[in-house]
């Protein structure tokens, strides 16, 4: 079964940058969908990146500019760089994978982010 492990969060001050990384247990050639999300306390999780096989990437309008998704097929490994930090974007931070168009949606553990100001 697929596992997704994230890492790189940390404490931050406002302006800084973080890169988060989620790693996969297995190959992600073929998967069709790899995404980043936030959830902050009393709010639903939303998704702020995410990108395809074919490497086509959409970033939500929240962090667009400042966000960056990407990836590594050689390592297994989607990230998430995070410039310019606001301390609304504390949160912790979730992967996410769909392996094809009908498969359910795999998560990992998440990664907690806080941004000082």
């Amino acid at each position: 079964q697929l596992r997704l492990v994230e890492s790189g969060g940390g404490l931050v001050q406002a302006g800084e940058s973080l890169r988060l990384s989620c790693e996969a247990s297995r190959n992600i050639f073929r998967m069709y969908y790899m995404a980043w999300h936030r959830q902050v306390p009393g709010k639903e999780r939303e998704l702020l990146a995410g990108i395809t096989n074919g490497m086509h990437a959409d970033v939500a309008d929240a962090v667009k500019g400042r966000f960056t998704i990407s990836r590594d097929t050689a390592k297994n490994t989607v990230y998430l760089q995070m410039n310019s930090l606001k301390s609304e974007d504390t949160g912790i931070y979730y992967c996410s994978a769909l392996t094809d168009r009908t498969s359910p949606r795999i998560w990992g553990q998440g990664t907690q982010v806080t941004v000082s100001s």
